[in-house]
């Protein structure tokens, strides 16, 4: 199947660059094994159930969202133990602490992957009941 996608220039640089020094033989690879893993990532979450320790971390464009970010995360404070924050120029390193119902932190999860700024959001399962 042929289909096309809006993919900001220096993000197609960067994946550009990545397969090729992975040694893939095309983009289409390297775009069917980074689906591929979004997929199992995905799977993963939406199949935890019970409480869990996760370790989240996401990157966003501090001036466009920063109110709205904080918003969510005193929504999720039942489950949000702990932040760190940090600059990077226009661009914020925001690591979550959580612990808790794993649905609560699924939903936290979806919430900031709704931001258009938010870059990408990263978890580590460190513990499920």
């Amino acid at each position: 199947m042929r289909t096309s996608f809006n993919i900001p220039d220096d993000l197609l640089s960067e994946f550009d660059e990545t397969w090729q020094a992975e040694g893939l033989n095309s983009r289409s690879r390297g775009a069917r094994e980074a689906m591929q893993e979004y997929i199992e990532a995905h799977t993963r979450l939406e199949d935890i159930e019970g409480d869990v320790v996760v370790v989240m971390a996401f990157d966003y464009e501090h001036e466009a969202v920063i109110e709205d970010i904080h918003d969510v995360q005193h929504q999720f404070q039942d489950v949000i133990t702990t932040t760190n924050h940090i600059h990077e120029g226009e661009w914020c390193l925001e690591t979550l602490f959580c612990n808790g119902p794993a649905s609560r932190v699924r939903t936290l999860t979806y919430r900031l992957r709704d931001f258009d700024t938010v870059s990408r959001v990263k978890l580590m399962l460190l513990a499920e009941d």
